[in-house]
């Protein structure tokens, strides 16, 4: 009887050797297979921003992100929700993830925006569709020239241009012709700030001299610049109703991964 004790004991021990032994193996694997793929790709995240735009909406139908990385054949990639993203919805800091993915290893040459047939900007409460010049209708195209590194985890945020990127036709009719860039978190710059009364309708610009960007305040008069060169600024608060006097602040400024805050200013009458 102790022989047999002894031989089932024996057998029980070789089975959770074994066991053992294939987690090990398995774990083994699985942390290769993940060393492995941080060696050739990088993990990207791209968000939608917008500056804003005098419409009820600009709807934008985005089907695709193509990603072109040097010494590789092009990504494409399906945004997180394919299909048509209100740009004012994301403007004053707000935005919203459009793709997330590992991408090659490599400098981005360049993101293309691929676009479905759903494009309109509402004026007044009337939808109007936004054609796309032929020269766009292979996409929207913007250069990026960033390196990702091995392992690394990057975020870009496009900001799209609503109201440079509506041009009137006349007759109603409205083309799509998009002013778009591309930034990162060690290259935004940003400036914040709040504005009152909001019975003023104030427009801020903020101009370096060589260009301008705009920011129309929310409901509270807060407003954000953000994906800003570093440099001076010029901050002119323009105000719609001519009872209320414009306001500018000089030599305002903005250093890359810092956040400019201009506090609160009152319009006076």
């Amino acid at each position: 009887m102790k022989k047999k004790g002894l031989f089932k004991k024996t057998i029980l021990s070789t089975v959770l050797l074994a066991t053992a032994g294939a987690l090990l193996f398995s774990s083994c694997t699985k942390d290769s297979s993940n060393q492995n793929n941080s060696n050739t790709s990088a993990k990207v995240t791209m968000r939608l921003t917008d500056a804003p735009a005098d419409y009820d909406a600009v709807n934008i139908d985005i089907q695709k992100v193509e990603v072109t990385v040097e010494g590789s054949t092009a990504v494409t990639l399906t945004p997180v929700r394919a299909g048509i993203y209100n740009l004012l919805d994301f403007r004053n800091g707000i935005d919203t993830l459009l793709v997330q993915a590992d991408l090659p290893v490599g400098k981005v040459g360049q993101i293309r925006l691929v676009l479905g047939d759903s494009n309109s900007v509402v004026v007044n409460g009337q939808t109007h569709a936004l054609k796309t010049p032929s020269a766009q209708e292979s996409g929207l195209k913007l250069n990026l020239h960033e390196e990702l590194a091995a392992g690394g985890s990057y975020t870009f945020w496009i900001d799209f241009d609503a109201g440079k990127s509506i041009v009137e036709t006349g007759n109603g009719k409205y083309n799509l012709k998009p002013v778009i860039r591309a930034y990162t978190a060690l290259t935004n710059g940003k400036i914040k700030g709040t504005v009152l009364p909001q019975t003023a309708m104030t427009t801020v610009y903020a101009s370096d001299g060589v260009n301008t960007y705009t920011a129309i305040p929310n409901a509270d008069g807060t407003f954000v610049f953000s994906g800003m060169p570093e440099g001076t600024y010029t901050i002119t608060m323009d105000a719609a109703v001519a009872l209320f006097t414009d306001v500018t602040l000089n030599n305002i400024k903005v250093t890359y991964g810092q956040e400019t805050d201009l506090g609160v200013t009152t319009l006076i009458q």
